[in-house]
């Protein structure tokens, strides 16, 4: 089948029509013709592979990675990385009308990064394949839970990209080679940590390989036995903490390898800007932040002289906020208490008070218990939302609509370039 490309969805493939189906084809363009195969068909649509290009499309480029198309991340490498933006704009938007029947009265300009080498958090997997007589360190393949055969990556930080192959050769040396699937990868300020989920005891000849690697490629191996609660330090025990660091807040976070933190340091500072200043947080203002975290956007409020409180479903995310709300001398105007965001009623929001200000960063869940439980009383003036899904920032907003708000302004953020996911802010101000 030949087919002429109409335009992209939401995950970066592109959408035609043909014998009264919708196809979504991998790797296609809008504007162009292909060919494709289906791997899945369903009565109403397939899924489908693109297999000959026929008329290319202008924005199509040369992906740079050696294994795009066999690697399942990077979705979008075939895409001029500036149209990738663009492509991401028109996601929100569309998601906006056509999920939450609400337009923005302002779009705000993208912000993005550098294009490549941008990752610094990662779960990579390890599997020494007896066919290949091989030890096989990336991402799985695409639509797999096959590990590809990786030389290098393109969007994880220089150093890290580095040592795919050298892991490799460390990992098929040891005695736990097929006790050791996946290595978290952690990239701080002034460290770079590797966390190893092992299911066997190490023996003294692997703890030296380590040791050496180590030393010689200047990281630090952390092990994992079984859940996240037993991760600890391996070798160097004296190596410099996790951290990264708001210089316009004057704030250092410190983090251990398993908490949460945006993979892309960079536009992480510019997102945190632009919500302050979206914000305005004012001394003598009361504002929540709900879902905080580490106190990622708590603590760059908290500079502002507001008294913010920082809310989040973990108890340990929430000891560790008040631990770096200390360390930054920020505890005085900060507050932090654990509670289930996605269990909030009406009486548990009353129950917290009236605030000012909220800022939202939900997960891909979104917040619909929470901006369902708002009721007049304590309805914030101002509320800053930042999403890392479409879709449910826009079930969100028709919500906060019906509830008095009006949808001020939405923007992307460009923090994963080269894939299909779409980071955003909104503003909502009440009528």
């Amino acid at each position: 089948m030949t087919v002429t490309i109409e335009s992209l969805d939401q995950e970066g493939r592109g959408i035609a029509h043909a014998d009264g189906k919708v196809i979504f084809i991998e790797g296609a363009l809008t504007g162009e013709v292909v060919s494709y195969a289906s791997y899945r068909k369903k009565p109403a649509f397939e899924l489908a592979q693109m297999t000959a290009l026929h008329r290319a499309a202008s924005i199509r480029v040369e992906p740079k990675c050696l294994h795009y198309g066999v690697c399942g991340g990077c979705s979008m490498q075939h895409l001029d990385s500036r149209v990738q933006v663009a492509v991401k704009q028109r996601i929100l938007e569309d998601s906006l009308a056509r999920i939450g029947r609400v337009k923005p009265e302002t779009i705000l300009p993208a912000i993005y990064g550098q294009a490549w080498g941008y990752r610094e958090r990662a779960r990579i997997s390890a599997k020494y394949v007896i066919k290949k007589e091989k030890m096989l360190v990336g991402f799985h393949e695409k639509r797999s839970s096959f590990v590809a055969d990786m030389q290098s990556c393109e969007i994880l930080e220089p150093k890290v990209a580095g040592l795919i192959l050298p892991l490799a050769g460390l990992i098929a040396g040891l005695s736990v080679r097929d006790k050791l699937p996946q290595i978290e990868v952690a990239v701080g300020e002034n460290v770079y940590v590797l966390v190893l989920r092992i299911m066997a005891q190490l023996t003294a000849e692997d703890q030296i390989a380590l040791r050496a690697f180590a030393d010689q490629y200047q990281v630090q191996f952390w092990l994992q036995t079984k859940g996240p609660e037993t991760v600890v330090p391996f070798y160097p025990l004296d190596a410099p903490a996790l951290s990264y660091s708001l210089p316009e807040f004057d704030i250092v976070m410190p983090f251990a390898p398993g908490e949460f933190t945006q993979v892309n340091s960079q536009l992480n500072r510019v997102m945190i800007s632009r919500a302050m200043r979206l914000l305005n947080p004012q001394k003598g203002e009361r504002i929540v932040d709900f879902f905080c975290g580490l106190g990622n956007f708590t603590l760059p409020i908290a500079r502002s002289g507001a008294q913010v409180l920082g809310i989040e479903g973990s108890d340990a995310l929430v000891k560790r906020a008040a631990q770096n709300a200390a360390s930054n001398n920020l505890s005085a105007n900060t507050g932090f208490s654990a509670r289930n965001l996605f269990e909030m009623d009406e009486s548990g929001l009353l129950a917290l008070g009236k605030f000012d200000k909220w800022l939202i960063d939900p997960p891909r869940d979104g917040a619909m218990e929470l901006v369902k439980s708002i009721t007049p009383g304590i309805a914030p003036e101002l509320i800053v939302y930042v999403s890392c899904n479409p879709a449910t920032l826009a079930r969100d907003a028709a919500e906060l609509v019906q509830r008095g708000y009006v949808l001020k302004s939405a923007g992307v953020m460009n923090m994963f370039p080269q894939t299909s996911h779409v980071e955003s802010i909104a503003v909502f101000v009440k009528q």
